[in-house]
Formats: structure tokens, C-alpha cells, sequence
């Protein structure tokens, strides 16, 4: 079996303010969090004026969650036997240096963009290692008393960088144009230096022999849970075929024809909703009836891609997007609970890692898939097939996982 030890006799309860592990813990969140929505904007940004082709924002996609598929095995595997403080520390300055050099080589002039997505596919990498290890260490930092206060809070740190991330990156963008990425860069930095100032005992103790088992022992966790295995999915499946954010600089420059402040505004405004759900959740918890909320959301979510894809004002859009993000709250709230307190600490590094690949899936190959359907039947046919597909896909889900519309509290 494996150990997993934060203190001598875990974490003790108190108030979470006074834990100084958990608050360095969220100036870390906040920053890698800040940094990466301030790089998705600044990015796309970039590569979209520079090239004028929708499908450079699909590569973007792909490239950067390609790492996630190749080494989330073994970043798992990592996170449940290596210090995850180190593992953090060490991924984000792995994350400033891919920046920084995407950021010489956009303010270089040169034409070429296959660069970029080398310095995101490196970028990829560090967040592969990065995002099982975080999601893995908080359990740890504070008493499973406080863990439900904890992950509000952590959750509300995680918006607000959402929220602040992508406004920051547009008007960044507008005042100094490449330098964003020096900003970026610091903020990886900052983050990194604050995890490794956590005092808690993170150390891992192992007698577990290595081998396939244990490598896929996340996998067999989630498959053994039903419940827990038809959110994943679910909420996988519907974000991959329901992802608008890859197609947002079109949606502003083509479509709204509006510049990078406006489009930093559009990236931030799901954040908001999903604040204002968010701090609610935090605040009231769920009223019963999970299950049905949960596929509430998801009709909320695909009908807001629909309007999205239609919606030629701007502050309609807007509105639309809110509903998007507040809705993908909703599931976010309920699966993290669900795997987070369902899991064991020996194996939640693993867990995290198969969860992280179905979140960057969602995202990335989101953005991926929209880019190329853009390409080919163009940016609002996109989105609306997408939202279409999204609602599709919760009514066969409601009939083959019939127990997880009917799960009354979490």
C-alpha cells in the first residue's frame, strides 16, 4: 500500500485564513491560474492576426493537449510518489520558460509560427505534471472538515484568475503587444516560489511494488465508481463537442468586429457566471435533487452555445456566454466533490491525472475540434452543431447511466 502524510496526525481543523499551507497554496493556484488564461488570450491573439487562418487556433488546441494524452500515466504515477510540492515548483518554472520563449520569438518579426506551438507543446508538457499534483495536494493541506470550505475556496480563487486572466491579457495585449508574455512568465514564477514555501510534510511513502496496476490504478478507481464514471464522461463529452473558447477571436474580430479589449472581456465573462455560481455553491451548497441539476446545467450549457453561434450584438453574446460559464460551474462543483472525497490519498495523484485528461480534453481538443469544423462549414455552424451535439449527448447519457439523473445529494 501507499502513504501519503501532510503532518503527524494530518491536518488539524481551524480557520482556513490561519492555515498559512493552505493560503501559499492559493496565491500558487492564483497565479498559474492568472497566467495560463492570460496566455490562452495572448496567444490566440497573436496567432490569429499574424496568420488570418482559423485552423493556427485548432494547432493551438492540439498542441497543447497532446502532452496530457502522452504523459498523464506517468504524472500521476509521479504525484502519488514524489514530493508534489517539487512536482509544482518545478512545472511552473517549466511553464515560464516555454513562455518566455514564446514571447522572443513572436517579438523577433519572423514569419514562421511552428515555433509557437513547440514552445506550447513544451508548455503542455509542464501542465501535464502540474494539474494532478495541485488537484492531489489539497486534500492534504487542510482536514476533511474544512475540504468542502477548502475547495470553495480554492474554486473562487480559480474564477477570479479566470475573470481577472483574460481582461488583464487584452488590455496587456493593447498597452505593450508581446511584453504580455514577460508578465505571463512572472506570474509562473511567483506561483512557484509560493508552493515551495509550504512547510507541510508532503513526503511519499511507498511499498507498493511498480507496474502496469499501479500505473492504471486511477483508471480502475473511476471504472469501480459509477456514478463518478458517468459525470467524467459526461462532462467530457459534452464540453469536447460544445467548446467555444478556441473560436472567440473569431467570433470578435469576424463576427462582432470588435478588437483584443473586447475579446479579452468575452473570455473573462464565462468566469463571471461561473463566479457568481460558484460563490452561491460555496455559500448554499446544492438543494437536493444533484442529479437533475446537473443535467439541468447541461441543457443550460448547450443552449447557450446555440444562441452564441447566432447572436450578432454583442452584449447578447455576452449574456450568453455568463449562462455558459455559471451552467459549466455547476458540473465542475459536482464532479470535483465527487472525486475529490470519493478518492483515497495513495491514489488521488492518479485519479487527478485521468481527470485532468478529460478536462484538457474537453478544453483543448474542444478548441480543436471547433477550429477545424470552422475551417470547413465556418465559425457559426460550428458553434451551433456543437450545442446541438452537447444536448444530444445528455439525453443518452440520462438513459444509459439512468442512476446519475436520479442521485439525489453528492
Amino acid at each position: 500500500m501507499e502513504e501519503a502524510t501532510t503532518r503527524a496526525g494530518g491536518p488539524a481543523d481551524g480557520p482556513l485564513l490561519a492555515n498559512r499551507d493552505y493560503l501559499l497554496f492559493l496565491v500558487c493556484r492564483g497565479c498559474t491560474m492568472a497566467a495560463f488564461q492570460t496566455m490562452s488570450v495572448a496567444v490566440g491573439w497573436h496567432v490569429y492576426v499574424r496568420t488570418g487562418d482559423v485552423l493556427n487556433l485548432a494547432y493551438i488546441g492540439l498542441f497543447m493537449f497532446l502532452p496530457f494524452l502522452l504523459l498523464f500515466l506517468p504524472a500521476g504515477l509521479l504525484a502519488d510518489r514524489v514530493d508534489r510540492r517539487l512536482i509544482i515548483a518545478g512545472a511552473a518554472v517549466l511553464h515560464a520558460a516555454a513562455i518566455a520563449m514564446t514571447g522572443l520569438w513572436l517579438s523577433s518579426g519572423r514569419a514562421e509560427i511552428w515555433p509557437v506551438f513547440a514552445f506550447l507543446f513544451l508548455d503542455g508538457i509542464a501542465q501535464a505534471f502540474l494539474y494532478p499534483a495541485t488537484q492531489a495536494m489539497l486534500p492534504t493541506l487542510v482536514s476533511r472538515k474544512d475540504f468542502p470550505r477548502a475547495l470553495a475556496g480554492m474554486n473562487t480563487v480559480t474564477k477570479t484568475a479566470h475573470l481577472g486572466g483574460p481582461a488583464a491579457g487584452g488590455l496587456l495585449i493593447a498597452l505593450i503587444d508581446t511584453g504580455v508574455y514577460a508578465v505571463i512568465a512572472a506570474l509562473y514564477l511567483l506561483g512557484s516560489a509560493a508552493v515551495y514555501r509550504i512547510r507541510a510534510d508532503l513526503s511519499i511513502r511507498t511499498s507498493e511494488p511498480f507496474g502496469m496496476q499501479v500505473l492504471l490504478g486511477g483508471f480502475r478507481h473511476i471504472l469501480r465508481t459509477r456514478t463518478v464514471l458517468a459525470a467524467i464522461s459526461l462532462d467530457l463529452l459534452a464540453v469536447l463537442l460544445g467548446s467555444v473558447m478556441g473560436l472567440l477571436p473569431v467570433v470578435a474580430s469576424d463576427i462582432l468586429e470588435v478588437g483584443p479589449e473586447a475579446l479579452g472581456l468575452m473570455r473573462a465573462t464565462p468566469a463571471i457566471g461561473a463566479l457568481i455560481v460558484g460563490l452561491a455553491l460555496a455559500r448554499y451548497g446544492l438543494p437536493g435533487h444533484a442529479g437533475r441539476i446537473f443535467f439541468a446545467a447541461l441543457a443550460a450549457f448547450g443552449l447557450s452555445i446555440v444562441v452564441i453561434s447566432v447572436s450578432t450584438v454583442f452584449w447578447v453574446t455576452i449574456l450568453a456566454l455568463a449562462i455558459y460559464g455559471g451552467s459549466d460551474m455547476i458540473s465542475v462543483f459536482i464532479r470535483h466533490t465527487l472525486v475529490q472525497l470519493g478518492t483515497p490519498d495513495p491514489l488521488r495523484g492518479r485519479v487527478s491525472a485521468v481527470n485532468a485528461v478529460s478536462i484538457n480534453a474537453s478544453n483543448q481538443i474542444g478548441d480543436f475540434r471547433a477550429g477545424v469544423m470552422a475551417a470547413i462549414v465556418g465559425a457559426p455552424a460550428a458553434i451551433a452543431i456543437g450545442g446541438v451535439a452537447t444536448l444530444a449527448i445528455a439525453v443518452a447519457w440520462a438513459q444509459l447511466f439512468p442512476e446519475l439523473p436520479k442521485m439525489a445529494r453528492l
